[in-house]
């Protein structure tokens, strides 16, 4: 069995479908799938697989019968922005799309707090990745309560049962877009709370990189405990076979982009979708203008 085949084998040890015995300290953001890669060699399957990834992208354009909506979710300065360019650099643009899901504005906080999402969900087709996503209405939400206020929202407010209804209307509209045809693949990059502050010196060390930091960083990082705990309820809410959780080892921005695009490969292999053919009408009148191109004097 060679690197790559070994390598996308190992990426079932990160995906978790059954959140009822899901614990996320359990996950090593440090893990290497035990296969002993190191950056070089990795560097060169990150390049096999973006190869493979333009075939399959092709073949979910032209078939137009599924569809691929990427979730990436993380702790500040986990890589998010990185993996995207890493992704969208392997596929063709035409038919990707990155929304990128910020506080929501007063027409948002208007309707319900799945209303932008399932207005951005992918097209038949086309792969759509959502830069932070629903779960925002779970992780910032629930470690800030008081952002709730702004919702318009009745009955009581930051109580189990409000948060249980939130993890169920998530559920239920994963559901729904995968009965559509839509992958629904999620990604939590995993860093460690040292590693996260070494990126964010980084970016103070680094003139170049300063344009990244917000002093909000620093402001939410005294809140990691909380994340964490968000996270973990998060996840082991939603997580459903038709709509996977991916616990992506992140302290390692190389291998993190390796488990991301290995994942979505995988993915899109397992639709075993081939090169439609037109219709018999279509192929002949293909077959008359292909010799009538042929009978024209150059």
């Amino acid at each position: 069995m060679n690197t790559l085949s070994r390598f996308l084998n190992a990426l079932d040890s990160y995906k978790v479908t059954d959140g009822s015995q899901f614990h996320l300290a359990d996950h090593n953001p440090d893990d290497d799938g035990h296969l002993g890669l190191d950056k070089d060699t990795g560097k060169k399957l990150l390049r096999q697989v973006k190869g493979l990834l333009q075939d399959l992208q092709e073949l979910l354009y032209a078939n137009q019968n599924h569809s691929l909506l990427i979730i990436l979710q993380g702790m500040d300065a986990a890589g998010k922005d990185g993996t995207i360019k890493h992704v969208m650099s392997g596929v063709n643009p035409q038919g990707v799309a990155v929304t990128s899901f910020k506080q929501p504005g007063p027409t948002d906080l208007l309707h319900g707090f799945l209303w932008r999402i399932h207005a951005a969900a992918p097209q038949a087709g086309r792969i759509v990745i959502f830069n932070r996503s629903q779960y925002e209405d779970v992780l910032v939400s629930r470690v800030h309560p008081e952002l709730l206020k702004n919702g318009h929202l009745p009955g009581a407010l930051d109580t189990p049962e409000f948060w249980q209804g939130r993890y169920s209307d998530i559920r239920h509209l994963e559901h729904y877009l995968s009965r559509q045809g839509t992958i629904v693949l999620k990604f939590f990059l995993n860093i460690s709370r040292e590693e996260q502050r070494e990126r964010l010196l980084a970016r103070l060390d680094i003139p170049e990189k300063r344009w990244k930091f917000s002093p909000s960083d620093l402001h939410e990082r005294e809140y990691w405990d909380d994340y964490a705990t968000a996270y973990q309820d998060a996840i082991a809410q939603t997580a459903r076979p038709h709509a996977p959780w991916i616990i992506v080892p992140a302290n390692h921005k190389w291998y993190a982009r390796l488990v991301v695009i290995g994942t979505i490969i995988r993915a899109l292999h397992n639709l075993r979708q081939v090169t439609p053919k037109p219709d018999p009408d279509v192929m002949h009148q293909l077959d008359d203008y292909r010799t009538r191109l042929l009978q024209e004097k150059p």
